[in-house]
């Protein structure tokens, strides 16, 4: 039964990620960047990351989307579908809202209710983290991705004098 409920989320997901883009994304421009280019940054950045990240789950960069990949990779939120509406509560915790994100969580919750204490918690976890929802990414593709990581999630970082 999962399957088939999963299934719909996918195919609703795909009837409505090109309306989000063009609706919800418009004043965004797509990165400068490529998947390839990704991986010649330096290797602990963000960039970096991002880069392996595309190469190890076989995806490909989505024109407008490339911050939501850099969200799975700050909130440690996986890719399959009880993640993704995970990461929506975490981002809703986070400050962010808009129709399509609350379409996502109301359509996976009533579809995958089983995971609702995975949802509570990724909610908890994002008012807990610096509001980044509205960052830009695409800037701090150099960065120390474990500090930016560790800014976000709030944690103390070891500064040597």
């Amino acid at each position: 039964m999962k399957k088939i409920r999963v299934r719909f989320l996918l195919f609703v997901y795909e009837k409505t990620q090109k309306l989000y883009r063009t609706y919800f994304k418009k004043k965004k421009r797509q990165w400068q960047f490529t998947e390839k280019q990704l991986l010649e940054f330096r290797e602990d950045s963000l960039g970096r990351k991002l880069g392996e990240f595309y190469k190890k789950h076989g995806f490909s960069m989505i024109p407008k989307m490339e911050n939501h990949d850099v969200h799975h990779l700050i909130t440690g939120c996986g890719t399959n579908f009880e993640d993704e509406i995970a990461m929506q509560y975490l981002l809703l915790g986070n400050g962010k809202i808009n129709a399509h994100l609350l379409a996502a969580i109301l359509l996976g919750t009533l579809l995958l209710p089983e995971y609702i204490k995975i949802y509570m918690k990724a909610y908890r976890k994002g008012r807990h983290m610096r509001a980044f929802h509205e960052w830009d990414f695409e800037g701090l593709l150099w960065q120390d991705f474990q500090h930016l990581k560790d800014f976000i999630q709030q944690k103390e970082t070891v500064v040597l004098h």
